[in-house]
């Protein structure tokens, strides 16, 4: 990479994935500076910001990915001629409990919703939306769950903290 073209390197690093990279992995990639780096990328969101561009630069909790604006995505669709799967109301269910409460376990989540959980979870986890964060320290060391990047993005939100507060039952 010619150094003198910083910006083209990230775009052409961003535009190779459709997965957020994070700010180390690109450091270590590009063998930058992290204030460089987020210099570069500063320009690179404002420059997408402009109308003539089809996509923008978008943040989830310190990773960045290339999108397509909300506007153009119509076009994609067509192309690639998939619908939007909509996830059930217990597959919404199970995902607001896990957002919520993770790292969660199987038998919290049936626990709170009254029903088995495992299909939904394994639906979850087909769509990237949640995923196996390790195992509890408890009898039977049960897995527990924690949602995933691609939730966030799915959301559209930077991160968990943006998530909208819910009322606690008495």
């Amino acid at each position: 990479m010619v150094k003198d073209n910083w910006l083209a390197g990230i775009e052409a690093l961003l535009f190779s994935t459709a997965e957020p990279i994070s700010i180390d992995e690109m450091t270590k990639i590009l063998n930058i500076s992290e204030i460089k780096l987020r210099k570069y990328l500063s320009s690179l969101a404002a420059e997408y910001k402009k109308e003539q561009h089809g996509v923008f630069l978008k943040e989830y909790n310190g990773s960045y990915v290339l999108m397509t604006k909300p506007e153009y995505s119509s076009l994609i669709e067509d192309m690639y001629n998939k619908k939007i799967t909509r996830l059930s109301q217990a597959a919404l269910e199970t995902l607001a409990i896990i957002a919520y409460k993770q790292p969660v376990t199987r038998a919290e989540i049936e626990e709170i919703r009254g029903v088995k959980a495992e299909k939904t979870l394994l639906t979850l986890g087909k769509y990237g939306l949640v995923e196996e964060l390790g195992r509890k320290d408890t009898i039977g060391n049960p897995i527990v769950y924690g949602t995933t990047k691609e939730f966030l993005r799915h959301f559209d939100l930077e991160n968990l903290s943006e998530l909208p507060e819910v009322e606690e039952e008495d």
